[in-house]
C-alpha cells in the first residue's frame, strides 16, 4: 500500500491547506475522498480509452491494405457456411449466367477453395498455366471464360496438406500473380466455412458483394447464417442468398418433392434482412452436366435449370446496381 505525505494526501483529497488533518471536518474529508475517487476513476477511464485507441491503431497497421486486382472492375464472392450445398456449381453457372445475360460482358472465375478445388472438373479444364513476360500465370479458358484454380498447380489426386501460412501464400499468389486481362467481374468460389482464406481475401481486395449458397435444410441454414454474419463483420455487402436444391422434379412423372425442406433460405433471408436471389432445383441434368464439365447454362441454355441460374445472375446484377447507386 502506497504511503503519502500529509501535503500529498491533502492534495489528492483536494482539501485547502491547514496545519493538521484533524483541522478538517468529517464532511470535508468525506467529500474529499469522494472527489479523489471520482478523479481516479475518471483518470482510469481516460487511460483505458487511450489504450484501446493505441491498440486499434496497432492492429490497423498490422492488417494488409486492400488493393484492387489489376484489370478487374468488381469482385463477387460465392460462399457457403458448409460444404456439400452446391456452392461451386452455383459459382460456375452464376459466372456463365452473367455472360449469357450480356455477351459483351467479360467474366473470370477464381477457385479459392485450396483444399478441394472443383473448378477444373466443373469447367473441363486440365493442365498447368503458362507464364507471361511478367512471370504472371495466364488463366486457362473454356466457354469463353478465363479460370484459375489451385487444381491447375497440383496433381489431380494429390492431397494438399498445408498449414495456414502456406495456404495464405497460395491465396496471395492466386490473387496477385494472375494475368486476368480486363474483366468486368471476377467470380470467386470461396472455400466453405469462415476461416483464414475468407479473412485473407476480404482483407486483401475490395469485394463488391457476397452471395451465400445454402440448401433449405435447417442444419445448412445455421452455417449459412454464420457465413453471412462473417461478411457483415468484415464490411462486405451480402448481395443475398441462393436456395439450392430447393425442389426435386421427378424425371418420370414430374412430381415435385421438397427433399431438404421448403423455403428455409427464404425465411433466413428475411431474418437477415437480405434478398433471396433465387431458387435452384435439385435436377438430374445439373448433376450430370456438372460431372461432364458442361455446366447447364452452356450445355442446356434453354432449360428451366439454366433459366434459374440466369435469374440468379440477373438478381446479382440488380443488387450491385442498387449498392452502387
Amino acid at each position: 500500500m502506497a504511503l503519502f505525505t500529509y501535503s500529498r494526501l491533502c492534495q489528492l483529497l483536494r482539501l485547502p491547506p491547514r496545519k493538521t488533518l484533524f483541522s478538517y471536518t468529517g464532511t470535508e474529508i468525506k467529500n474529499g475522498l469522494v472527489c479523489c475517487m471520482l478523479l481516479k476513476r475518471c483518470q482510469r477511464s481516460v487511460d483505458s480509452k487511450a489504450l484501446q485507441e493505441r491498440q486499434k491503431q496497432q492492429m490497423a497497421r498490422g492488417l494488409p491494405k486492400q488493393k484492387p486486382i489489376t484489370g478487374i472492375k468488381e469482385v463477387i464472392v460465392v460462399a457457403s457456411g458448409k460444404g456439400g450445398v452446391g456452392k461451386s456449381t452455383t459459382a460456375v453457372n452464376l459466372a456463365l449466367g452473367l455472360m449469357a445475360i450480356d455477351p459483351s460482358m467479360s467474366v473470370g472465375l477464381l477457385d479459392a477453395d485450396v483444399y478441394g478445388p472443383s473448378i477444373p472438373k466443373l469447367m473441363n479444364l486440365k493442365g498447368n498455366p503458362e507464364l507471361n513476360e511478367n512471370n504472371q500465370m495466364i488463366p486457362l479458358t473454356n466457354y469463353g471464360m478465363p479460370c484459375m484454380s489451385m487444381g491447375f498447380l497440383v496433381d489431380e489426386t494429390a492431397p494438399i496438406v498445408w498449414r495456414g501460412l502456406m495456404v495464405m501464400s497460395a491465396i496471395e499468389r492466386l490473387l496477385r500473380q494472375v494475368d486476368w486481362g480486363s474483366l468486368d467481374y471476377l467470380v470467386v468460389d470461396m472455400p466453405p466455412g469462415t476461416g483464414d482464406v475468407q479473412l485473407s481475401i476480404t482483407q486483401n481486395i475490395p469485394i463488391a458483394g457476397a452471395v451465400i449458397v445454402s440448401t433449405p435444410q435447417d442444419i445448412a441454414l445455421l452455417d449459412a447464417r454464420r457465413g453471412a454474419e462473417m461478411f457483415k463483420k468484415v464490411n462486405v455487402p451480402v448481395l443475398g442468398l441462393v436456395q439450392n436444391m430447393s425442389v426435386f422434379h421427378c424425371p418420370n412423372c414430374n412430381h415435385q418433392t421438397h427433399i431438404f425442406g421448403s423455403d428455409g433460405a427464404r425465411a433466413l433471408a428475411d431474418t437477415l434482412g437480405v434478398k433471396l436471389l433465387g431458387d435452384i432445383p435439385l435436377h438430374l441434368n445439373i448433376r450430370e452436366m456438372s460431372d461432364r464439365g458442361q455446366p447447364v447454362v452452356v450445355s442446356s441454355p434453354d432449360s428451366a435449370e439454366a433459366e434459374a441460374y440466369k435469374a440468379v445472375a440477373s438478381a446479382v446484377l440488380q443488387r450491385l446496381l442498387e449498392l452502387n447507386s
